[in-house]
């Protein structure tokens, strides 16, 4: 435990059980609290969810697993060992990458093998090695900058980061570069820069609008490693059921809320579909905070307009197959990359459009799982980026297909060959099936854009601006998308809970 326990439980309500909320339950029932958890599917997980058709076992959302010592602490809050309910399996290499040109490189952990990899490239390796060392010398000080404080500490607002990181926020973050300039400045190679750009993958957004400190997600895990969870990437949330089980905490399944109920300044409770209403000391709040504010809070036009510049971040095309041969020269992560990844950024992120030629990100878990196909057949998750829906001019659902339709000639094309014969099942989800299963901001999977002019790359902070007892989790909350920020954003929840009771 990190705080004192309250005098007497007070109770809390967590409205939805994706990882932001169900580490803030852990949390806070560890901290003494009363807990329960409402959540409108029949699981839980949120995003973090599969499906398994014919043998073949599909993980819908999170694919990659980092930072494993964020998840271990939420264990560790609760008096357990993570390693008793989840257990992880390195991933090597770390992801294959693939160009237009034919060149194909690994990411590898272990530098000796990194260096002897980089000699693929045209050109003098010693050059790429001294280039690439020196990036990641850069990339560590950033994440080092930013564990400390903004991770660490909780960090929600520039005035706190101020606060917290004085002189060093201006001399030592890099914050007056984008992504791909600070990138631009350190590699000379096409190839290595447009895989560094890349790595914004984790959080949806564009290496031209985040900035310059977002480089430290290489370090996540070039530094910490990357990380398969055995069984499947479900079992996480399996996981951490039990451990919900063992904390005695309740969770309503097929209960969704319809309204965070109000009086004057603060939250009062919620009122479920069925209409039952319940009531608490304190709210918090796992659905994404702009949807949140308008369909449970049914707050005013005046206010919504107000916290436009937490944008929704990417959306995607998420396609699972299952083929009837393997395809051995995929790795368990892939990227294949776009032939103008500017032109690619642009068109999603600026110009709002689904992109001719997207860098696709494809997972064969079966790499490192032979569990989740039949034997001889291989399970394929495709995920191009595009926009979240426009809601003044929304694709259609042949806009969708047609995306679909250009990512399996690409990757036909490089490689793949015969992917449609070969393809035995077929699942896929747009933006529309995104935003109707979990309730996020017009299909966005990764919460708010980290985009240096719309909102220094912040997202919400954890405690509501208009509802003293009103807190949210999640990838649209500090400090942002991905599993282990969800994660570490409930624990740093129930930090601000407890530190509101005094």
């Amino acid at each position: 435990m990190t705080q004192s326990t309250p005098s007497r439980n007070k109770s809390v309500l967590v409205v939805g059980a994706g990882l932001g909320g169900l580490s803030a339950a852990i949390s806070l029932r560890a901290e003494g609290f009363d807990v329960e958890i409402l959540e409108k599917n029949e699981k839980p997980g949120g995003k973090l969810n599969f499906v398994e058709i014919e043998g073949f076992g599909f993980d819908l959302g999170p694919s990659i697993f980092t930072l494993p010592q964020f998840f271990e602490s939420l264990w560790e809050r609760a008096g357990k060992k993570m390693s008793d309910y989840v257990e992880l399996e390195s991933v090597h290499p770390h992801w294959r990458n693939f160009f237009e040109d034919g060149q194909v490189l690994d990411l590898i952990e272990d530098q000796a093998d990194m260096r002897e990899e980089l000699k693929k490239l045209p050109g003098d390796p010693e050059h790429h090695w001294k280039q690439f060392e020196d990036f990641l010398t850069y990339a560590r000080e950033q994440y080092e900058l930013v564990d400390e404080g903004y991770f660490r500490e909780g960090l929600d607002t520039l005035w706190e980061m101020i606060r917290y990181y004085k002189l060093r926020l201006a001399l030592k973050m890099d914050h007056s570069n984008s992504m791909s300039e600070s990138i631009e400045q350190r590699f000379d190679e096409p190839h290595l820069r447009m895989i560094f750009e890349y790595f914004i993958k984790y959080v949806g957004s564009s290496a031209k609008d985040a900035p310059g400190y977002m480089n430290l997600m290489p370090i996540i895990q070039f530094d910490y490693g990357l990380w398969y969870v055995k069984g499947g990437m479900y079992n996480l949330a399996r996981g951490l059921a039990r451990l919900l089980d063992d904390l005695s905490i309740p969770v309503r399944y097929n209960s969704e809320v319809v309204e965070i109920t109000k009086e004057g300044k603060h939250v009062r409770g919620v009122k479920l579909q069925s209409g039952e209403s319940l009531t608490a000391d304190y709210v918090v709040c796992n659905m994404e905070v702009i949807p949140a504010y308008a369909k449970l809070l049914s707050e005013p036009p005046k206010f919504l307009k107000k916290i436009e510049k937490y944008a929704p971040a990417c959306s995607g095309l998420v396609v699972h197959l299952g083929t009837d041969r393997i395809y051995d020269q995929l790795a368990h992560h892939n990227f294949f990359f776009s032939r103008d990844q500017n032109k690619h950024f642009d068109t999603v992120f600026q110009q709002g459009k689904i992109p001719e030629d997207p860098t696709i990100y494809l997972v064969a878990p079966t790499r490192t799982d032979p569990s989740k196909a039949p034997e001889g057949h291989d399970n394929i998750k495709i995920l191009p980026h595009i926009p979240p829906i426009d809601p003044d001019n929304p694709p259609s659902h042949e806009d969708y297909m047609a995306l679909k339709d250009r990512v399996i000639d690409k990757l036909e094309r490089m490689g793949l060959t015969d992917l449609r014969k070969h393809t035995v099942v077929e699942d896929v989800l747009t933006p529309v099936d995104i935003e109707r299963m979990y309730n996020s901001n017009r299909g966005s999977i990764y919460g708010v854009v980290s985009d240096w002019k719309k909102n220094q790359a912040f997202k919400f902070p954890k405690q509501s601006s208009r509802y003293k007892n009103l807190f949210f989790t999640g990838g649209s909350v500090n400090p942002g998308g991905g599993m282990p920020m969800v994660i570490l954003c409930g624990q740093k929840v129930a930090d601000r809970v407890v530190k509101a009771e005094g």
